[in-house]
């Protein structure tokens, strides 16, 4: 093995085996993902990975999807690339892009997956009374909540109790990129 000694040939050395560029993959809700109000998905997805226990007009609990899915799946990430880059002729941008691909998957079958905490009476009433397209806001939550609190809770039947999909905006809103 060749020692190099100096500035400018120890550059050239690591420019030689580093290869043009490094890349970088990726993977969840990127910045140009929004709701039709603007509001930033990545802002969505972290109130309900986290929770809001002091929202204002409730707390939120967390229902950590994205976490779940790093914890089970990261084992297999090293072992996708080295078999992409193998595959593509060892084309990173190639391989990291079908990772990307596989990965953001991954995150949506996770989001599918996520079944609790369960939804709350209100949530549950919310959906059974507004369509999906009608706009909720403060007023409609805090009759809501008080519907609840008095009992009347027929608007639960047939209503979807599944988190986190109402819209399917936040499970299409997972992208990738490799830069």
């Amino acid at each position: 093995m060749a020692t190099v000694t100096g500035g400018e040939k120890m550059v050239a050395a690591l420019q030689k085996y580093a290869g043009p560029k490094a890349l970088t993959l990726r993977v969840g809700f990127l910045e140009n993902a929004t709701y039709p109000d603007g509001k930033p998905v990545a802002m969505i997805a972290a109130i309900q990975e986290y929770g809001a226990p002091k929202a204002p007009l409730g707390a939120i609990p967390p229902r950590p999807f994205f976490r779940n899915m790093v914890g089970a799946q990261k084992g297999g990430w090293g072992a996708a690339i080295a078999a992409e880059l193998k595959a593509s002729d060892y084309d990173a941008e190639t391989a990291l892009k079908s990772v990307g691909e596989m990965i953001a998957g991954e995150l949506q079958l996770s989001i599918r997956a996520t079944n609790s905490p369960p939804l709350s009476e209100v949530t549950m009433l919310l959906r059974g009374k507004y369509p999906l397209d009608q706009k909720i806001g403060k007023r409609q939550v805090l009759d809501a909540i008080h519907e609840v609190k008095s009992g009347k809770t027929s608007g639960l039947s047939g209503t979807s109790a599944k988190p986190l999909v109402r819209t399917g905006h936040l499970l299409n809103s997972v992208g990738y990129d490799v830069k």
